[in-house]
């Protein structure tokens, strides 16, 4: 768990969610369990008044259960709740992609490119976490090109629900390949900046990853 690097003021408030939220995603901090205020403080270097200010803001993203005088426990991830996330928020990577063909500039598709061949890098090697960090690195890049700050703060806390889901069970070999054949077809169209296919490439992209979740879930 990552709790020893201190947090710079400025931007308190924006790293201090962003920490925990990662500690939730990721799964240090496991659906169901207390979260240790106190430790997080310490570890964070801050009081126990943004902490909570934090926490508020997880809480209305479902990430966080606040409850009286019992303090804050990190929600619990169901299908039920995945079944009904994942289409809102392929829509809205429907919408992303389009927008990005329109509003992203040369340098942002450039950036998308970069991370692209990155993440096939990884693929090839196996190295998984490497992997992962350059495929988010290219939705987030894809996002920011679409240039709509509405869009964007949708997506990001949907996207928070859906990213646990990650960790509840292992991606396939067979779903890894899959998803590295579709996003070959995610940087063409956007370097093609046709907006109609990038779109629909992400929608079904995610709404695949789903499915070879609920797959792994249930079978």
């Amino acid at each position: 768990m990552n709790l020893s690097k201190p947090i710079a003021r400025p931007s308190l408030h924006e790293e201090l969610v962003d920490r925990v939220r990662e500690l939730i995603i990721e799964g240090e901090l496991e659906p169901g369990t207390k979260i240790p205020e106190k430790e997080l403080c310490e570890n964070f270097g801050v009081s126990r008044t943004p902490m909570r200010e934090a926490l508020k803001v997880l809480a209305n993203e479902g990430l966080a259960v606040l409850e009286p005088n019992r303090g804050a426990w990190v929600s619990t991830v169901t299908m039920e709740e995945l079944e009904e996330t994942f289409p809102v928020l392929a829509a809205l990577e429907r919408l992303g992609g389009e927008l990005a063909c329109v509003n992203g500039t040369d340098t942002q598709i450039a950036f998308v490119r970069e991370r692209h061949d990155d993440m096939v890098r990884h693929f090839k090697a196996r190295d998984r976490q490497p992997y992962f960090k350059a495929n988010q690195d290219i939705h987030d890049g894809i996002l920011r090109a679409a240039a709509n700050p509405v869009l964007s703060q949708h997506h990001r806390v949907l996207a928070s629900r859906a990213k646990r889901a990650r960790f509840l069970a292992n991606i396939s070999d067979a779903r890894w390949s899959q998803a590295v054949d579709e996003h070959e077809d995610i940087i063409a169209a956007l370097e093609a900046r046709d907006g109609v296919k990038l779109g629909q490439i992400l929608s079904e992209h995610l709404m695949n990853k789903f499915a070879a979740l609920k797959e792994r879930v249930d079978g």
